[in-house]
């Protein structure tokens, strides 16, 4: 009689032709000199036993399973994963197509929107698959326009192209994001067009806010805002132009010249949406996280597993 260590080697043989070797059940039975029939109980056994195991990877439900976790840790509300694409510009598509979708669940309205390069993708989707039936009916910028010519950091022609591709009235600010000085930006939000565009961010229901990496070489407009201040309290991550530490805090600084929402008014919106790109880091998404500012978020299903699984 066999022992039953002898059948289970017996039972995790057949298992292994049968489910790795890809054979037949009647070639199997045919190189044993046994039934079919008896082939099919073996294999049955064996998943009885646990010898095998079949798991089932549904679409999605790994994605499902990080945002349950992280909607369990209280860290956001819901929101969107996908997986990675090809290269990062399909992932950024993928990104993009789930920050839209969001939207269109949550029913925004008035939407407040950020900038870089995500943002600048995101509006290159919308261009390629419009909405133009969708909820939205106001789109303003959250930062004022940058010197440089990318496309990706000009908020008011973002707000104009996601208008445009969701049939929403667009409101812009003619103001720069990093004005020469503390004392300009005084008196460029003294002014009528500060004023105006105040009021349309304190009417927001969603914000779209960008999470990038601190960058390994800060800029020179970074360092006459903030001196040292960042480094000495560890910068990780930015949203907007404001600068973030892993431990959540949200770096001040008196000398601040840069033109955006401020961070108080910003945190009175309903809904945030924070939206990562392909390279963002799992750093700056944690300590991103653990400002508090976010409701929702748009990320890649493996940086926030790389997250989870690091706590």
């Amino acid at each position: 009689m066999e022992s039953s260590l002898e059948k289970q080697k017996k039972l995790a043989y057949v298992a292994r032709r049968y489910y790795l070797d890809d054979q037949k059940q009647s070639d199997i039975a045919q190189e044993l000199g046994v039934s079919r029939p008896l082939v099919s109980r073996m294999l049955s056994e064996a998943r009885e036993l646990g010898i095998v195991e079949i798991t089932v990877h549904e679409p999605g439900a790994q994605s499902a399973r990080l945002m349950d976790r992280l909607r369990l840790s209280g860290s956001i509300r819901g929101g969107v994963l996908v997986e990675d694409g090809g290269d990062d510009d399909s992932t950024n598509r993928q990104l993009s197509q789930g920050a839209v979708e969001l939207l269109g669940r949550l029913g925004a309205r008035r939407l407040g929107v950020g900038w870089g390069y995500l943002i600048g993708q995101l509006v290159t989707w919308l261009e390629e698959n419009p909405r133009p039936d969708s909820a939205v009916t106001d789109i303003c910028p959250l930062v004022g326009n940058a010197s440089i010519p990318a496309r990706n950091y000009q908020s008011n022609e973002n707000v104009r192209l996601m208008s445009q591709q969701l049939g929403a009235v667009p409101h812009f600010l003619y103001l720069p994001a990093l004005p020469d000085s503390l004392e300009e930006k005084q008196v460029l939000c003294s002014t009528e067009v500060y004023r105006q565009i105040y009021q349309q961010w304190e009417a927001l229901d969603t914000a779209l806010v960008n999470i990038g990496d601190y960058p390994s070489s800060p800029d020179f407009a970074s360092l006459v805002r903030y001196g040292s201040l960042l480094q000495r309290q560890r910068a990780c991550g930015r949203m907007l132009v404001y600068y973030f530490n892993q431990a959540g805090t949200v770096i001040q600084s008196e000398q601040d010249f840069a033109i955006q929402i401020p961070i108080d008014t910003l945190r009175r919106c309903p809904n945030i949406i924070g939206v990562c790109s392909a390279n963002t880091s799992a750093k700056a998404l944690e300590g991103a996280l653990k400002t508090g500012m976010f409701t929702h978020l748009v990320a890649r299903s493996k940086l926030v597993k790389s997250l989870l699984d690091a706590q």
